[in-house]
Order: C-alpha cells, then structure tokens, then sequence
C-alpha cells in the first residue's frame, strides 16, 4: 500500500527564512524546514509534497490539487492569512471535502502586530498551530495522524 500523501504549503516571503528577520523566524531556512519535514512524514508513514509561493492564485491551485488528489494539507499562508478570502475559500473547500487542513506558523502572530491577529483561514482550518519556529510544520503533520 502506498503512503498516504500530505502537501506542506508554504505562502509568501517563506523562501526568504533564514535571512528574513531572523529575530521573528529563526535561523532556520525554507530547505531546513522542508528537509525535516520529509523526516518527519517518513517516520509518521507518509510522503510530504512540500512547495512554497509567492503567488495567491498558486496557492488556491495547490489546495484544489489536494482536493483531487485526496490529499490533507498542512498550511503556512505566510500574510494571506490575515486577508485572503481567495485563500480561505479555497481551504474551506479542503476541509468541506472531507480532507484535514492544519494550518501553522512559525512566530505566534497573536504576539505580533495587531493586523496578523485575525486568521481568515483558521475559521475552515482543522486546527492551528503557531509559534513553534520549524516544529509548528513537524507538529502539523503529527496533528494528520
């Protein structure tokens, strides 16, 4: 039997970590997070498809694919959280499907400035995790299984 498959979506200014105020999101890079959480889906039984954009119509196409594939999602909206309805819309129909959507972040934006308070995706999402640096992502794919 085939591993089931999870897509590890990561949004805008996310290929930038390591480098992008590193005081908020660590040292780690956009590689370091993708290499553990291939290790992390390999040793929970699952195959991890990890992308990153900078572009909202990509995103929405990326979580229409886990729709057809059949697939859960474990989500960095990076800022279209706070106001992508696109981006919601599209998680909505994710969860609606009947798939798992875990939606992460690597500061805890409720600790930040006032816009990065409100998650317009957390109100489809399965479930929230945030301020964990790289284990948000590791935690969100525990959180599938």
């Amino acid at each position: 039997m085939t591993a089931p498959t999870v897509f590890v979506l990561s949004g805008p200014n996310l290929n930038r970590l390591g480098t992008r105020e590193p005081q908020v999101y660590g040292s780690d890079t956009l590689d370091d997070v993708h290499a553990a959480v291939q290790r992390e889906a390999r040793d929970l039984g699952l195959v991890a498809d990890c992308r990153q954009t900078n572009h909202e119509g990509e995103l929405v196409d990326w979580l229409h694919e886990a729709v057809d594939v059949g697939a859960d999602v474990v989500l960095n909206p990076g800022a279209f959280t706070h106001y992508s309805y696109a981006v919601r819309d599209a998680c909505a129909i994710v969860t609606t499907s009947g798939r798992s959507l875990v939606e992460v972040h690597l500061s805890n934006p409720a600790t930040r400035e006032e816009f990065r308070h409100t998650s317009v995706v957390a109100g489809v999402a399965t479930g929230t995790i945030a301020g964990f640096g790289l284990q948000s992502y590791l935690l969100g794919l525990r959180a599938l299984v």
